[in-house]
């Protein structure tokens, strides 16, 4: 994996938020790649995993700063207000997996 291009890195990681990251809305799960999320999450994330070990507190300002929109723009809601609390333990496991392959 260290052979990697950054693009590429991120497009790996990407993929793995987008199968397995979900937004519960009215108990309905959308996977992150359904809504196309999972990419700029992914790009924005990306960063932090070159450094120490990655934290929470790292993640949900992130999550905090990207809007989803709704009702065909008529409002804006957070990421992480969307992000059930399974989705954001499991968002974390695969940064600290993904952080641990590339180390």
């Amino acid at each position: 994996m260290a052979n990697l291009s950054t693009a590429e890195a991120i497009e790996e990681l990407a993929a793995e938020i987008g199968e397995n990251v979900y937004m519960d809305i009215a108990k309905w799960h959308l996977h992150l790649r359904e809504a196309h999320l999972h990419t700029v999450l992914a790009e924005r994330l990306y960063p932090l995993l070159s450094g120490r070990t990655i934290d929470e507190d790292q993640v949900l300002p992130i999550l905090q700063n990207i809007p989803v929109k709704l009702g065909g723009g008529k409002r804006e809601v957070s990421l992480l207000d969307l992000l059930p609390m399974q989705s954001q333990v499991q968002l974390m496991d695969i940064l600290e997996e993904y952080q641990r392959k590339i180390s």
